[in-house]
């Protein structure tokens, strides 16, 4: 009876230690997969950042050619209007030379 017990504790250990690889090769293979889920993720994240620093990239760009643009444009008006202005100063201008003559002609009357 004792070698039958001896050799079944032996069985049960022989079988825990084939179980104990067994769960070891599952926990591994289970670690490597969660690893390579984590690398596939922060890959995508990588990419998703380069993407949107591209984008804020070429939107920086164009807001840039835009307020460029309208500085221009701005300034276009700023000079249309100086010149508007003195056009109308040089007319004013004109027009109080002449009404002074005519004073100044109808004083000598």
């Amino acid at each position: 009876m004792r070698k039958l017990i001896i050799a079944s504790m032996a069985a049960a250990a022989f079988s825990l230690a084939a179980c104990s690889e067994k769960a070891q090769q599952e926990t591994s293979e289970a670690g490597a997969a969660v690893a390579d889920d984590a690398a596939a993720a922060g890959d995508a994240v990588a990419e998703g950042a380069a993407e949107a620093g591209d984008t804020v990239a070429a939107g920086a760009a164009d807001a840039a050619d835009a307020t460029a643009a309208a500085a221009k444009d701005a300034g276009n008006a700023v000079e249309g209007t100086v010149k508007a202005a003195g056009d109308a100063a040089d007319k004013a201008g004109d027009k109080i030379a002449e009404e002074t003559k005519k004073a100044e002609a109808n004083d000598k009357k």
